[in-house]
């Protein structure tokens, strides 16, 4: 994984920290968003642990420029807030995920394998709870688009991206909706390019854009 911050000391905490985890590897570190795409080709990293606020560009800027790439690694998105509209950008972006910087090195770690596993960042009703308050102040000029593609889903398909946009897992979904797990990330895997997102986070923004649950 790729450690991005322009404090030094903060990359060097989290790298002790993530050290510590045997299947966890830091192969490289950047101290600024300009140097974020240099170092993924370098280093090819499955995880960034991207800061937000940077001297020359910020992790926004850096998390678009990385998804842009043809396999762009997951960015977990690293904040000292825990309701920072930057944060929002980024996941808008396609960041899976953030991570308060005085989280415990518990959290930490885990986190970084939830994202590195393909899910949504740990804690993902907090993650909920983030993208309905500034989804909030934003509909209007989204809504429009985003019910034009929500035509696309079929009633099922629609009921499990509710679902997933309140923060429930694949089995807690199965269980709501009296479906397999299978069936069930079918259906958000066909959300996922019915609705061209990517990952758990923005479909979840879609489904508040798109009024399928109350921002």
């Amino acid at each position: 994984m790729l450690l991005v911050d322009d404090d030094p000391l903060v990359r060097t905490g989290l790298s002790m920290i993530l050290g510590s985890a045997e299947d966890i590897v830091v192969v490289g570190e950047a101290g600024d968003g300009d140097e974020v795409l240099p170092a993924v080709a370098a280093h090819a990293p499955d995880v960034v642990i991207m800061d937000i606020r940077m001297r020359r560009m910020s992790g926004l800027a850096a998390t678009a420029a990385v998804m842009t790439l043809p396999r762009p690694p997951k960015v977990l998105v690293l904040t000292t807030f825990d309701l920072d509209e930057y944060v929002f950008d980024a996941l808008t972006a396609g960041a899976s995920g953030f991570l308060l910087k005085e989280g415990s090195p518990r959290e930490i770690i885990e986190a970084v394998r939830v994202v590195a596993g393909g899910e949504m960042m740990l804690s993902p009703r907090t993650t909920t709870t983030l993208i309905g308050h500034f989804v909030a102040g934003r509909l209007d000029p989204r809504r429009e688009r985003a019910r034009t593609r929500l035509a696309g889903l079929s009633e099922r398909e629609r009921e499990v991206v509710r679902e997933v946009a309140r923060g429930r897992s694949n089995a807690e979904i199965a269980a709501a909706l009296f479906l397999s797990e299978a069936t069930v990330k079918t259906h958000i895997t066909r959300s996922f390019a019915k609705v061209d997102v990517s990952n758990r986070v923005q479909l979840t923004i879609f489904a508040y854009e798109a009024g399928l649950v109350p921002a």
